[in-house]
């Protein structure tokens, strides 16, 4: 069953698109549509898509300039609406912060309760950044952090290091990375079937593994 809040969070990609269109036009009316869709991420056409989405709604309008280029403006309404999708997103990463602290220290008071005080985190960035914070709050150890992409030695005071095999003595592994969560899950649970996993409802993770 999905997570009621991260579905919330899936329905607001598109504002988060059109946040993103809005601040690159008023960074740089010259910009391409190809550039855009680089600068953000996405593909060229939800670029193009959400781009003339945006000018029918009268929040960009645009004009021809030589070479066959265009010149992107900002309307009143579109930077009335860049000021909204800012605080809507503002709102919605404090509320992602909440929302993932609680279930975090959830994850880290079982693992107390189990006795698992040496825990490893799977996974850099703004997930375990709060999970290292929740585990002040508890009587257990973070020994490592894992993540393969990672090229330094430490993190944020803690060993980094590339695979598993490189920690010793883990009591608890706590899943942090929102990549591929999944494909993490499914790794660990083949290779050390019987090590404690664990992730938040919020990333989705499905434990049923066909054989």
């Amino acid at each position: 069953m999905r997570d009621r809040y991260s579905g919330d969070v899936m329905e607001n990609d598109k504002d988060r698109v059109v946040l993103g269109l809005l601040n690159a036009v008023e960074q740089n009316n010259m910009a391409t549509q190809r550039h855009m869709a680089q600068d953000l991420g996405i593909a060229l056409g939800l670029a193009n898509a959400c781009l003339k989405r945006c000018i029918n709604k009268g929040l960009i309008k645009v004009k021809q300039a030589p070479a066959n280029r265009y010149i992107y403006y900002l309307t009143a309404s579109g930077f009335m609406e860049k000021s909204r999708l800012t605080t809507q997103y503002i709102k919605i990463s404090f509320n992602l912060f909440r929302h993932s602290r609680l279930q975090y220290s959830e994850l880290l008071d079982a693992c107390v309760s189990a006795g698992r005080n040496r825990v490893a985190l799977l996974g850099i960035g703004e997930l375990s950044e709060i999970v290292i914070l929740c585990a002040r709050e508890h009587n257990l150890e973070i020994v490592g952090v894992v993540d393969p992409t990672y090229e330094e030695d430490t993190y944020l005071g803690l060993v980094a290091v590339r695979t598993v095999d490189d920690l010793n003595a883990v009591d608890a592994y706590i899943i942090t990375d929102l990549e591929e969560p999944q494909k993490i899950y499914d790794s660990l649970k083949v290779s050390t079937p019987n090590q404690w996993v664990l992730a938040p409802k919020m990333l989705n993770i499905s434990k049923n593994i066909e054989e």
